[in-house]
């Protein structure tokens, strides 16, 4: 049999991915991971993700120096790490490390040893510098940050001012939720002297007061998914994770309370992390009293997305992760050219009084519209659905992952009654599930009259008044009408609480819409 090649084949995107691929290994206080992306971008998108906790800092207090079957694993897991990405094809290969090497005593010769035995330069970075990279981290994903990132690790907590112009205010605090633990032992009133020593130590911070504050951080992350499961969240995404101040101070004062024995029988914690979460939650408690900001939002971004991001020219860096990462993905299975401006055009008189977020989602769902076009025909609603709600892309609040998800249900077909929805049932309102479906329907007429080639939707006119959506299409144009285009229209209609009407450019007709576009 033949086999057929094609410009998009597997191969082809392996080997342009070869060439742009960049891995990074963090040699944290209590965990080793290694992540590699496709490339550097406004939206990087991960190829392969693993940790190991090392624990590295485990005795550090006492002893000062790092602890030695941590030394053992981290060796052996960053040469593992290392053939990985050689193996894998990295163009380039970025080793950080943090709080337990820079602190250690022997911190210097486990680097020696790590760049001697893989032939590897590993950068060690103090505490502003980290502080910093967090809060870049924070940005990368969450574009409008604006308040105090804070970074617990294992051996410190990085707090940095957060904003797209913001004065240069970073600290390190020694208080990670390892080295408190190693420090206090079961002695509670110590370790929460310690930590509001530290966090009073910054005069600075209560500028944070009534902006957010973002926590970094895989226990605070524990956290998260912990306050995710008591309160039956339906949404079980990290990133843009946000909770009322109010809730997260009761929350975190509650689990900064309990005991191990306690927190065993919560769901959401790993063996691993029941020793350090009560002091996380307790850091992350007296940081919240002391800033006051108005809500705690969780960011899966920190020093190595800041990494990546702080290496991007100005401009890049300015552009928005969600419509880039919505256009990376609309080209990796394409099935025309995209055409989704033309649709953004198009639709814009369904849409008079539209806020700029609002059309950025309708942008984003464009470029997304024909993302299901190779499911089963049957479920294209339901994978598109589920596949926008879970997106691995920054930028995305978790209400506009509900929209998107719906507007692209919508898009194919799915029916608003249809049971899958009510997994975005509290995070976003009647109003919002309305304006979603509206503009999914308005890409699936876009679609009907178009089969999804670029051109062809401008022909026809979307117009729109007070009372009536009007399509009117060429004269003599077989193409434009036909039982699905006016079903779809209606549907569209009702959606919009508007009567429907379809005309020819030479009819008589009514006085012409409020709003007219051509593609």
């Amino acid at each position: 049999m033949e086999v057929l090649t094609h410009p998009f084949s597997a191969v082809a995107l392996l080997d342009e991915r070869r060439r742009t691929m960049v891995g990074v290994i963090d040699i944290g206080s209590n965990s080793l991971r290694l992540v590699i992306y496709d490339r550097i971008s406004r939206s990087p998108m991960v190829l392969f993700n693993e940790k190991v906790m090392c624990a590295l800092g485990r005795g550090l207090n006492s002893s000062g120096r790092l602890n030695p079957e941590g030394v053992t694993l981290a060796r052996d897991n960053i040469e593992r790490f290392v053939a990985l990405a050689r193996g894998l094809g990295v163009s380039r290969l970025d080793i950080i490390a943090t709080a337990a090497v820079r602190d250690a005593s022997d911190g210097a010769r486990f680097v020696a040893d790590i760049e001697q035995r893989n032939q590897v330069k590993v950068r060690v970075i103090d505490g502003v510098e980290e502080g910093r990279l967090s809060a870049a981290g924070v940005r990368a994903g969450i574009p409008d940050a604006d308040g105090i990132t804070g970074d617990l690790g294992g051996g410190s907590v990085e707090v940095a001012m957060t904003g797209a112009v913001v004065p240069p205010l970073v600290a390190s605090l020694p208080i990670g939720a390892l080295r408190l633990a190693e420090g206090v032992g079961d002695d509670d009133a110590k370790a929460r002297r310690i930590v509001d020593q530290a966090v009073a130590s910054l005069d600075w911070l209560p500028q944070g007061r009534g902006r957010r504050f973002y926590a970094v951080g895989g226990t605070w992350r524990a956290l998260a998914r912990i306050h995710m499961e008591q309160t039956g969240y339906p949404l079980h995404i990290i990133q843009n994770y946000s909770v009322g101040r109010q809730e997260i101070e009761s929350f975190t004062d509650l689990i900064g309370r309990q005991s191990r024995r306690s927190l065993e029988k919560v769901a959401g914690i790993s063996r691993k992390r029941l020793e350090t979460v009560p002091l996380a939650a307790y850091v992350l408690y007296r940081l919240v009293k002391t800033i006051q900001p108005d809500r705690v939002v969780f960011s899966a971004y920190g020093l190595r997305e800041g990494h990546l991001f702080e290496q991007l020219p100005p401009a890049e860096q300015r552009l928005d992760p969600l419509l880039t990462a919505a256009e990376a993905i609309a080209r990796i299975n394409p099935r025309f050219a995209p055409g989704s401006e033309e649709l953004v055009r198009w639709t814009d008189p369904l849409f008079p009084d539209e806020a700029a977020g609002q059309k950025r989602l309708r942008r984003a769902a464009a470029l997304l519209s024909d993302i299901g076009w190779s499911e089963h025909p049957d479920y294209r609603d339901e994978q598109t659905f589920m596949r926008c709600l879970r997106m691995p892309v920054a930028g995305l609040d978790h209400q506009g992952r509900a929209f998107l998800a719906v507007a692209l249900h919508a898009r194919y077909g799915g029916n608003p009654d249809a049971p899958i929805l009510s997994r975005i049932f509290g995070l976003i309102d009647e109003a919002t599930i309305g304006r979603a479906r509206a503009v999914g329907l308005g890409l699936r007429l876009a679609y009907t009259l178009s089969g999804g080639a670029p051109g062809l939707v401008g022909s026809a006119v979307l117009e729109a008044d007070d009372t009536t959506l009007a399509l009117t299409v060429p004269e003599h144009t077989a193409i434009y009408t036909g039982e699905a285009v006016q079903r779809r229209l209606d549907a569209l209609g009702r959606a919009v609480g508007k009567r429907t009407l379809v005309r020819t450019e030479n009819a008589e007709a009514p006085p012409p819409a409020k709003k007219r576009a051509r593609g």
